[in-house]
C-alpha cells in the first residue's frame, strides 16, 4: 500500500516516526532498538533521513592539514530496504539536492526501484557547515522544485540527459516539507506558502511539517494552505523536549518558538529528566488536540527522544 493510502486509512493508528542511519562504523542495533520499541504501535511507515558529506581536516602531523569529505552517516538506501525486509513496514526514504548532482539522485532512484521502494520524501536538505548560505553542488538541483521536476521525467521514462529509459519500472511517488513558521530562508510566509503550492502542483501527494509546539500556528497554516487550494494533507511534525539544552538548541537549529506556557514551566526544570516528563505531557496534550481537531498522521522525530515517543504514543493510542 502506497504511503499516501496509509495516511488516509483512518482503521490503522495514524502515527509515523523518522530515524537516522548509523553513524559510518556503528551497526544498526540502535537503530533496530528504536523500530522494535516503537513498532508496538503500528507505524504506519518509516521516514530514513539522508545526510550530505562534509569536510573534516586530518592532520598529517609537521602543522600539515589534509582536507577530506566524509558522510558521517552513509547508508540511506540500505537502510531502507534493510528495515522494509526486517519489518515489513512502508519506508519512506529522504532524497535531497543537498550534496549531489543530478547524476547521483539518478543512480539513487535506479537503487531504490530496483529494491521496490517507490515512496520518498522529496526535500532540498542543509546547507554545508562551511557554506554561508546554500550551495547546490556541481550540476545538482538547487530546489526541492528541481528535483520534483527531476523525478517527474524519471516517472515519464527519461533520465535526466533525455536518454530514454529502456524499462520504467514503478512511479515514484511522494512527499514535501512545509513549515508552519516558515522556512528560515524565505521572505515571507507568502512566498513560503507560494513554494509548497508549486510543488503540490507538481505532484506531492501530502506534506510533512517541520517541529513546531504551537498548535495554533499549525492550524492556522493548514487554514492558510487550504486557502490557498493546497488540499493535500498536511501532517504536523512533532519533537518531544528531552533535555535542558534543547531550551536554546531548539528554537535556533529548527527556527520554532516555543509557547510562553510552555517557557515559564520549562525553566523551571531543574534536571533533563524533569523537563523530559514536562516535554511528554506537553505533547500529550499537543497530539491529543492535533488528532481531534483532524490532523490525517502525527509524525515524531525521534533523536534523543525514543523513550519520550514511547510513552506520548501509548497515552494517545
Amino acid at each position: 500500500m502506497k504511503v499516501i493510502d496509509l495516511i488516509n486509512d483512518h482503521k490503522s493508528n495514524p502515527f509515523s516516526f523518522e530515524v537516522l542511519p548509523p553513524i559510518k562504523g556503528n551497526g544498526t542495533a540502535q537503530l533496530f532498538n528504536t523500530i522494535d520499541r516503537l513498532k508496538e504501535y503500528a507505524p504506519r511507515y518509516i521516514n530514513i533521513t539522508t545526510h550530505r558529506s562534509e569536510y573534516v581536516y586530518k592532520d598529517l602531523g609537521g602543522g600539515l592539514m589534509q582536507r577530506q569529505r566524509v558522510r558521517r552517516r552513509p547508508g540511506t538506501i540500505a537502510i531502507a530496504a534493510a528495515i522494509q525486509q526486517r519489518y515489513g513496514i512502508s519506508v519512506v526514504p529522504h532524497i535531497v539536492c543537498s550534496g549531489h548532482s543530478r547524476e547521483d539522485l539518478e543512480y539513487m532512484l535506479l537503487d531504490l526501484q530496483f529494491l521496490g521502494i517507490s515512496d520518498l520524501l522529496v526535500l532540498r536538505g542543509d546547507k554545508a557547515k562551511e557554506d554561508h548560505m546554500f550551495m547546490p553542488t556541481e550540476d545538482g538541483p538547487a530546489h526541492a522544485t528541481e528535483l520534483i521536476e527531476q523525478i517527474n521525467k524519471f516517472n515519464a521514462g527519461h533520465f535526466f540527459d533525455g536518454t530514454e529509459i529502456k524499462c520504467p519500472g514503478e512511479r515514484f511517488r511522494f512527499g514535501v516539507a512545509c513549515y508552519p513558521e516558515k522556512h528560515e530562508e524565505a521572505a515571507n510566509m507568502e512566498s513560503d506558502m507560494a513554494v509548497l503550492k508549486q510543488k503540490v502542483a507538481l505532484g506531492a501527494e501530502y506534506a510533512v511539517t517541520q517541529l513546531f509546539y504551537d498548535n495554533e500556528k499549525y492550524f492556522s497554516f493548514v487554514e492558510r494552505a487550504r486557502q490557498e487550494g493546497i488540499n493535500v494533507p498536511i501532517i504536523p511534525g512533532i519533537k518531544p523536549l528531552s533535555k535542558l539544552n534543547q531550551l536554546s538548541i531548539v528554537p535556533k537549529i529548527f527556527h520554532c518558538d516555543l509557547p510562553e506556557a510552555l517557557y515559564k514551566e520549562a525553566i523551571k526544570c531543574k534536571t533533563d529528566a524533569e523537563l523530559q516528563a514536562l516535554g511528554i505531557e506537553w505533547a500529550v496534550e499537543q497530539c491529543k488536540e492535533l488528532l481531534a481537531k483532524g490532523a490525517p498522521n502525527l509524525h515524531f522525530y525521534t533523536v534523543s527522544a525514543v523513550e519520550s515517543i514511547y510513552e506520548i504514543a501509548k497515552r494517545i493510542y
